[in-house]
């Protein structure tokens, strides 16, 4: 008989917040860099600080991956599925993709001529405003990295075992209405699945199913499912928006 594995389990859960945990220390040292952006020097100073947020996200990417092998084999163990796995740890981003990530982030911060009309309302803004703005950006774009290091170890765990047979999105009850739209699709993620899609801030978490393991939705995903099928499935093209639009209705608002 088929033991149930869910998006709402306990480890599930416990993985979200520890990983959710690991985003807040990871803010907190990043906040400590912002003096080393220096608004009179910005042209040499914001490359340092680069620099030292690369090396924060190369630290905390490591943690995410090995949290999620931790995950990964405890749940392999509670499973009972025979044979020995080895959890691949996913590699770090490349240096070329955080630096662009946090040079989009602290692009607004340099000083543009109020008068072009290119100038945006961001970068029309004092500058303390836009390096508050810069730092928001930031740290988001930086949790997004090391996430993604967390959930593409889980992921490519699931690709190599022979002993998992696909894997589930969760979503936190406060996640955006793109992830609950897509951890309401279930375990219908497969071994070949492309990367997790995920966006700045988001702190969704990947399931592993195995053999043996039948998958059965949260009872908050169920409901964002039946939401879906009733309020969205039927308009191909406006999909998302009226799944956003009921969710809102039906007192499922993502908390920021």
């Amino acid at each position: 008989m088929a033991t149930p594995t869910s998006d709402g389990g306990q480890a599930a859960n416990t993985h979200r917040r520890a990983q959710r945990g690991l985003t807040r220390l990871l803010v907190r040292d990043m906040r400590g860099l912002r003096r080393l952006i220096i608004p009179s020097r910005l042209e040499e100073s914001v490359p340092e600080w680069i620099v030292a947020v690369r090396a924060l996200v190369e630290q905390y990417g490591a943690a995410s991956s090995s949290l999620s092998a931790d995950y990964y084999e405890a749940e392999r163990v509670a499973a009972a599925v025979t044979g020995r796995f080895t959890v691949p740890l996913a590699e770090p981003p490349p240096d070329e993709q955080v630096e662009n990530s946090l040079r989009w982030a602290t692009k607004d911060v340099y000083p543009r001529d109020p008068e072009d009309p290119a100038t945006t309302e961001a970068q029309r803004q004092p500058m303390e405003v836009r390096l508050q703005q810069a730092e928001k950006k930031a740290e988001a774009v930086a949790q997004k990295l090391v996430a993604d290091q967390g959930r593409g170890t889980v992921q490519e765990a699931v690709r190599q075992d022979r002993q998992a047979t696909a894997w589930a999105r969760s979503a936190a009850l406060g996640a955006c209405s793109f992830c609950k739209l897509l951890a309401s699709r279930g375990a219908v993620y497969k071994q070949d699945t492309a990367k997790f899609r995920s966006h700045d801030g988001c702190h969704c978490g990947v399931v592993p199913v195995f053999k043996g393991q039948r998958f059965e939705l949260s009872d908050h995903a169920s409901e964002w499912a039946r939401i879906y099928r009733e309020y969205a499935a039927p308009y191909p093209g406006d999909q998302l928006n009226r799944f956003r639009q009921a969710l809102a209705e039906h007192g499922h608002l993502p908390t920021l």
